[in-house]
């Protein structure tokens, strides 16, 4: 009974860590004004890193893929440790490029 118990704690964990990674890919695509791909984020695996209160805990690595033309296709990843984004690399918004205007002459 314990053993269930602690694999639908894990299956819960990693479904919201899921839905967090979703929710932040998607927030950066759009930031960015690129295309979220197969609106979806893939689980690729997990680390064993320390915590900063001592504890042992896993860290989530997640997957997912961008369009910027809609014809090419770029990876993005981040990890999740403790419900907290750690690292991200994925889109970066771009901001508008100003070109002064110079006057005729």
């Amino acid at each position: 009974m314990i053993v269930g118990a602690a694999a639908v704690s894990f299956w819960n964990n990693n479904r919201a860590a899921s839905e967090y990674a979703h929710i932040l890919g998607r927030r950066a695509c759009d930031a960015a004004g690129v295309q979220f791909l197969d609106d979806s984020v893939q689980l690729n695996g997990y680390s064993i890193r320390r915590r900063d209160s001592g504890w042992i805990g896993l860290d989530r690595k997640f997957h997912f893929d961008f369009s910027v033309t809609g014809a090419d296709r770029h990876s993005g990843k981040m990890i999740i440790r403790d419900k907290q984004l750690v690292y991200f690399e994925g889109p970066q918004r771009q901001e508008p490029t100003i070109v002064p205007f110079i006057r005729p002459r």
